[in-house]
């Protein structure tokens, strides 16, 4: 059995079963840190001016959709090797495989305010063995839904990731005994 058909069993076995995760309570701080990494500076000094005046603030519009994880980061010895985080790679945990980003969509429904505690609850949509010009692959699709205390919709983010084979990496010992390029025999 190859790390794809482990992957695509996986998937498979958890295809609608949602997982919920408490996010806390989203603040101007954390909307503000947001806005200032995408370069959007008119958002923090409007947020900033209706937080000194006492009005409620929406977070940017990407800002739930954007968001990879609520925990702090993982070291970089604990990311795999394609950069990602353990929990960020659904279905493909201890697997010689990497990944990369097949798109998504984005809902925005309602922009949770400065002081609302948010739930995101994901799960495995969908799983398909695909065939393309350099092999097999899985694509997966996930979505996110994220919502307040009262269960009203926020953001829902639908997303595709294409889970390919790993790239053999060459032994070292190997690489230092090839021939060098244009050396004389």
């Amino acid at each position: 059995m190859s790390a794809l058909d482990d992957v695509l069993s996986r998937s498979r076995g958890l295809i609608g079963r949602w997982e919920a995760e408490d996010c806390g309570t989203v603040t101007v701080k954390d909307f503000c840190r947001y806005a200032a990494a995408v370069d959007d500076i008119g958002y923090v000094r409007r947020a900033r001016a209706r937080e000194a005046a006492g009005e409620p603030v929406e977070a940017p519009p990407l800002f739930l959709a954007a968001t990879m994880s609520w925990e702090d980061g993982p070291a970089e010895e604990d990311l795999r090797p394609d950069g990602l985080a353990v929990r960020e790679s659904p279905c493909t945990q201890g697997l010689p495989v990497r990944q990369v980003h097949g798109g998504q969509s984005v809902r925005l429904t309602r922009a949770p305010l400065a002081g609302t505690r948010v739930t995101a609850s994901r799960a495995v949509t969908s799983a398909e063995l695909k065939h393309g010009r350099s092999g097999d692959f899985v694509l997966l699709g996930l979505t996110t839904r994220f919502t307040s205390p009262d269960g009203n919709e926020l953001t829902v983010v639908a997303e595709s990731v294409v889970v390919l084979e790993a790239l053999a990496v060459p032994d070292v010992q190997d690489a230092e005994d090839a021939p060098k390029s244009g050396a004389a025999p």
